[in-house]
């Protein structure tokens, strides 16, 4: 088979995921090569990914790569994905899932969240409202870029901590930086947080393309993500849109929580459902259509409406 051509972007953690991901391709015997790609996202720092319009910020470039045949498949991470992607463009496989917890990281040894004077760093709308909702009295400021660059911000003074997700830190052995792990009944995930999903063309090569997801996909991840996606897509919520969602797999059986919080976090909706993991997608449809009903369509008006979408 010809050599699998792996996309991806330039940062120290999303170039440990290509290696993780080229790594697990070798043992499988499949000869690999590993192509960086900027993206929007990594070239504009200076404003929200808000503000910079959610969809496609760290993979445009990339798919326009996969559409030219320059490679073979793109790596992300999988909270970065758009619910729905473009034609002609699939995701194959989802790698097995790290920690999914929001952490708090910092220089400083006590971190308190009771502290009226502390100043939390994050590119987040869902942890920025999360905080507003639980902790109102926390000052929050935006700070972007790959992680040593935040990690850099945080030094210089921008914040006293910074509100990351626990893989990424792990990942990049940060892990005696972290103060806090966040508890997942109030600070749940983005969706996706935590896998690594594998993006490709729906025209690569159909033996290429069964190879590469054997090698890669986790299948108890799969349809956790299933899930999850699929609650997101009907929310149709982007990097933008402060929706949660975490469902996670006991047996055969799904438990699935998720919601939407106002971007002043003065409202949330949360609800949850259980199932077969064979109606993984159907369950987050359905989760998503309790969510709208129970107000989120109103929620989520509002949020487009000040974010100008």
């Amino acid at each position: 088979m010809e050599k699998i051509r792996i996309g991806t972007r330039g940062s120290k953690l999303a170039l440990w995921q290509a290696y993780y991901v080229e790594e697990k391709l070798k043992l499988a015997g499949l000869d690999t090569e590993i192509i960086t790609i900027e993206t929007i996202g990594d070239k504009i720092l200076d404003v929200s990914i808000a503000k910079i319009g959610s969809k496609g910020v760290f993979t445009e470039e990339i798919e326009a790569k996969l559409l030219d045949g320059t490679i073979d498949i793109a790596v992300h991470s999988a909270k970065d994905m758009q619910s729905e992607l473009p034609e002609p463009f699939e995701l194959i496989a989802f790698t097995e899932r790290e920690k999914v917890n929001d952490v708090l990281v910092s220089e400083k040894a006590d971190i308190n969240l009771e502290d009226k004077d502390l100043i939390i760093g994050t590119s987040s709308t869902r942890r920025v409202a999360m905080l507003k909702h639980l902790y109102p009295h926390i000052k929050t400021v935006p700070v972007r870029g790959n992680l040593q660059t935040r990690i850099g911000k945080m030094k210089d003074g921008a914040c006293d901590a910074l509100m990351l997700a626990y893989a990424g830190m792990f990942r990049m052995g940060y892990g005696d930086m972290i103060r806090h792990e966040l508890p997942l009944d109030q600070f749940t995930p983005a969706v996706g947080q935590g896998s690594v999903a594998i993006e490709c063309s729906t025209n690569l090569d159909s033996d290429k393309k069964q190879a590469i997801r054997e090698a890669l996909n986790h299948e108890l991840t799969e349809y956790r993500l299933l899930c999850e996606r699929a609650f997101l897509r009907k929310l149709q919520g982007g990097c933008s849109i402060p929706v949660f969602g975490l469902a996670t797999l006991n047996s055969d059986e799904i438990t699935f929580e998720g919601g939407i919080v106002s971007l002043d976090g003065k409202e949330i909706i949360r609800k949850s459902v259980t199932g077969n993991k064979d109606k993984a997608e159907e369950l987050g449809n359905n989760l998503a259509v309790e969510v709208l009903e129970a107000g989120g369509d109103k929620i989520l008006k509002e949020i487009k409406t000040e974010l100008g979408k």
